[in-house]
C-alpha cells in the first residue's frame, strides 16, 4: 500500500563559494542541528518524449537515505507537491503497476523507462523550535547527473533545498528572505530531473496574453488545453479515490464537451488549416461517455451524503427503525458498481484513445500560448490573413448559447408544475452551464461582460442543480421507503425526509425561475442581444 506525504519546499542555486547562513531566530527557529549525511542514488523514469516531466511530474527509484523506495511526485500548488511512496520491493527496475496506473493520464499508455540517473551527496540540517520540534530541514546537495537515451549528457551542480517538516508557509517565506539576503538565488528548476534533462527540454516562454485580436480558434484551444490538463491532473486522484476527485474530472470533461459544442464553427473555421485534427463531434460523444461514467459515481456519492445529512439533522426521537442502515445498504452495491465502472473506464483503451485525441486537438494551440502539458511538439495553429479574430467570431457563439437558455426558460415558465416542470428546469440548468463555460472561455478576450455573464450563469446553474438534487432525492427516498416497508420496517423517518425533499424541490424551483428571470431581464451586453 502506497504512503502519501505532502512536500513543501524551495530550491536555491549554490555555487562552490556559497555558504549557508545561520537561520536561528528566523520565524520561531530556536536552534539548528546537523543530521546524518546521506548518499543518494536515484533512477528517474519517464516516456521517451518526457511526458511526465513536461507536466511537472517525476517518478524515481531511490536507493540510500532515510526514504529509499519508489517516489511519485505530483504538482499540488506553489512550492507544494504530493509524494506517493512505495517500498523498493522485488520488482527491480520495473515501475510498480500501482504507480504506472496513477500516471496513465499523462503517459497515455506509452512505455515508462529510465531517462536519467542522479546521485546526491546530501548534508542535512534540522531547524527546531524552542521545544525541540522540527520545523524545517535544510539540505546542501552535491549533485551529479547522467541523462539516458540516444545521447548521454553528464552534468553536476550544487543546490540548497529547504523543506518544511512542521513549520508553516510563513517560515518558508522568512527563510527565503534570509537566503536571498545572503546572496542565494532561486533554482531555475523545481526538480533535479528537469535540470538533468535541460538539453532535451525546450525553453517554454511565458504565455503571451490573449487579446480581442487573437485568432478565435487560438482562444478556444487555449481554454480546451487547460481542461485537458485538469483531466490529466485529476487522474491519479480519481484512482486513489480522493475526495472531490471524480467531481473535478467530471467538470473538466463537461467543460470540454460544452466547448466543442458551442465553438464547433470556430474550430472548423478557416484557421483550422488543411488538417483540423480530431473530429469535434466524435470527441463530444466520447467525452459524454466518460462524463456519464463519472456522473454515476458522483451522483451516487452526493445523493447518499445528502440523505444521511437529512437523517442526521432529525431529532433522535424521530429516527424510528434501522433507517440509517437502510440508506447505507441501498447505496452500498451502487457505489461499488459505480466505482468499478470508473476504474474500468480509466483502464480502457477507449479512455487512452480519448486522451490521445484531445492532446492532438489542443496541440494546435499556437506556440507561446497554453499547450497540452505533456505535448512535446505543439505546433502553431494555422492562422494569418483571413482568420477571424476572437472579438469577431466568439460573441456569436456565446450569443447562440444564451438564446438557447432564454428559449428554455420561456418554455419552462409555460409548463405546468409537476414532473414536466422539473424536467424543463433541468434543461435550463444544462443551458446555463453551456453559457457559463462559453463565457469562461471568452472572458480573457471579451472582458468583464463575459466574466459577469459566467458568474450569473453559475449562480443559476447552482440553484437549479440543488433543485434537481432535491427532486432525485425525493424519488430515491420513496424507493428506499417502499423496500423498507416490504421488509416490515418503520418508514416514518423516511416519510419526513421525503416531505423535506419535496418542500426543497418546490422552493428551489421558484428560486431558480426567479433567478432566470433576473438574468434574462436586462443588463445584457450589446453583443448578446
Amino acid at each position: 500500500m502506497a504512503a502519501t506525504a505532502q512536500e513543501i519546499e524551495r530550491k536555491y542555486e549554490a555555487g562552490p563559494a556559497v555558504t549557508l547562513p545561520g537561520l536561528s531566530g528566523v520565524q520561531g527557529v530556536a536552534q539548528e542541528t546537523d543530521l546524518p549525511s546521506e548518499d543518494l542514488s536515484a533512477e528517474y523514469y519517464d516516456t521517451d518524449d518526457l511526458r511526465l516531466i513536461r507536466a511537472g511530474v517525476t517518478l524515481r527509484r531511490r536507493r540510500g537515505g532515510h526514504d529509499a523506495g519508489w517516489h511519485l511526485k505530483l504538482p499540488a500548488g506553489a512550492d507544494t507537491r504530493q509524494e506517493i511512496r512505495l517500498p523498493l520491493g522485488r520488482a527491480g527496475r520495473r515501475v510498480p503497476a500501482e504507480l504506472a496506473r496513477l500516471v496513465r493520464g499523462w503517459t497515455r499508455g506509452a512505455a515508462l523507462g529510465p531517462v536519467a540517473q542522479i546521485g546526491t551527496i546530501r548534508q542535512r540540517r534540522a531547524l527546531l523550535d524552542g521545544s525541540g520540534a522540527s520545523l524545517a530541514e535544510v539540505a546542501i546537495d552535491e549533485v551529479s547527473a547522467q541523462s539516458m537515451g540516444e545521447t548521454t549528457t553528464l552534468s553536476a551542480w550544487r543546490e540548497i533545498e529547504v523543506e518544511l517538516t512542521g513549520g508553516d508557509p510563513d517560515l518558508l517565506k522568512a527563510i527565503d528572505k534570509r537566503l536571498r539576503g545572503a546572496g542565494l538565488s532561486p533554482a531555475g528548476h523545481s526538480a533535479k530531473l528537469a535540470r538533468a534533462l535541460a538539453g532535451r527540454l525546450p525553453e517554454t516562454p511565458a504565455p503571451a496574453p490573449l487579446a480581442p485580436g487573437s485568432a478565435a480558434r487560438q482562444v478556444v484551444l487555449a481554454y480546451a488545453a487547460d481542461q485537458v490538463a485538469r483531466m490529466q491532473a485529476t487522474h491519479p486522484r480519481v484512482r486513489r479515490d480522493e475526495r472531490e476527485s471524480v467531481h473535478d474530472m467530471r467538470v473538466a470533461t463537461r467543460r470540454l464537451r460544452s466547448t466543442l459544442k458551442t465553438f464547433a464553427a470556430v474550430l472548423a473555421g478557416p484557421d483550422a488549416g488543411p488538417d483540423p485534427g480530431p473530429d469535434p463531434e466524435a470527441l463530444r460523444a466520447e467525452l459524454k461517455w466518460l462524463a456519464d461514467v463519472l456522473g454515476e459515481a458522483r451522483d451516487t456519492e452526493v445523493l447518499e451524503a445528502a440523505l444521511h445529512g437529512r437523517l442526521a439533522a432529525l431529532p433522535a426521537e424521530l429516527l424510528l427503525g434501522p433507517v440509517q442502515a437502510r440508506v447505507t445498504s441501498h447505496f452500498a452495491s451502487r457505489e461499488a458498481s459505480a466505482r468499478g465502472s470508473v476504474l474500468e473506464a480509466l483502464d480502457s483503451a477507449r479512455y487512452l484513445s480519448l486522451l490521445d485525441a484531445l492532446t492532438a486537438l489542443v496541440a494546435g494551440t499556437p506556440e507561446g500560448q497554453h499547450t497540452a502539458p505533456d505535448d512535446p511538439a505543439a505546433s502553431p495553429a494555422p492562422g494569418g490573413a483571413g482568420c477571424p479574430s476572437a472579438a469577431k467570431a466568439l460573441p456569436p457563439a456565446v450569443r447562440k448559447a444564451y438564446r438557447r437558455l432564454r428559449r428554455r426558460a420561456r418554455r419552462a415558465a409555460a409548463t405546468p408544475a409537476g414532473e414536466a416542470r422539473d424536467t424543463a428546469l433541468h434543461e435550463i440548468r444544462k443551458a446555463a452551464k453551456e453559457v457559463r463555460y462559453a463565457a469562461e472561455c471568452t472572458a480573457a478576450v471579451l472582458g468583464k461582460d463575459a466574466a459577469k455573464l459566467a458568474k450569473r450563469a453559475k449562480k443559476l446553474q447552482s440553484v437549479l442543480g440543488d433543485q434537481h438534487d432535491a427532486v432525485v432525492a425525493r424519488a430515491t427516498t420513496r424507493d428506499i421507503a417502499v423496500h423498507a416497508h416490504l421488509a416490515g420496517e418503520n418508514t416514518f423517518s423516511l416519510g419526513i425526509v421525503h416531505e423535506a425533499c419535496d418542500r426543497d424541490a418546490r422552493s428551489l424551483a421558484a428560486r431558480g425561475e426567479a433567478r432566470a428571470d433576473r438574468m434574462l431581464a436586462g443588463g445584457v451586453p450589446a453583443w448578446l442581444r
